[in-house]
């Protein structure tokens, strides 16, 4: 199922003591949803099971900050990082996802487990500027290209500052 629902500003903040869960397959698909997902995201248990986690994918995100997402996950390291999300109903939340691999009792990796919760308002004023920005380049440069001149901006910004994007993340 793609998503087709076009974006709102209509804005749903987390409460300070949600946390959003989700599990899903190797591919991508949402195999467990919890209840605060539920609320948030719009969508029924039922709409969610088994669907691409990128249903609520907001179009404000730029695509290489998912790029960056799959890559550490492949990689069996875990993810931390800001996620504007889209609700069924156009509006948007944002979180503060903390994604990790999910292994069976073999160490063999079935999945992956994301615990979001509700993002400061100081790290939100540092990361949408830079995230416009990467959206910016994606949409400036040619289809093929996009995802590597988000990418390279977002490098960019984090070698001033000295840190990968997980030691950013942690710090804003």
């Amino acid at each position: 199922m793609k998503n087709k629902i076009a974006a709102t500003q209509k804005e749903r903040v987390m409460r300070d003591n949600d946390f959003i869960v989700s599990k899903t397959d190797l591919k991508g698909k949402i195999t467990y949803a919890n209840e605060i997902f539920i609320e948030f995201s719009g969508y029924s248990q039922y709409e969610l099971l088994n669907t691409q986690h990128n249903i609520i994918r907001h179009p404000d995100m730029p695509r290489s900050v998912f790029e960056l997402l799959w890559k550490t996950l492949q990689s069996g390291q875990e993810f931390n990082g800001y996620v504007k999300n889209m609700s069924k109903d156009g509006g948007f939340y944002w979180v503060f996802a903390n994604v990790t691999p999910s292994y069976d009792n073999n160490h063999k990796m079935i999945g992956y487990y994301s615990v979001r919760r509700k993002p400061s308002l100081q790290a939100l004023a540092v990361i949408e500027p830079i995230y416009k920005e990467m959206l910016t380049a994606e949409k400036n440069s040619a289809a093929k290209n996009a995802m590597a001149v988000s990418t390279a901006l977002l490098i960019t910004k984090l070698e001033q500052q000295g840190v990968s994007y997980e030691q950013f993340a942690l710090s804003i």
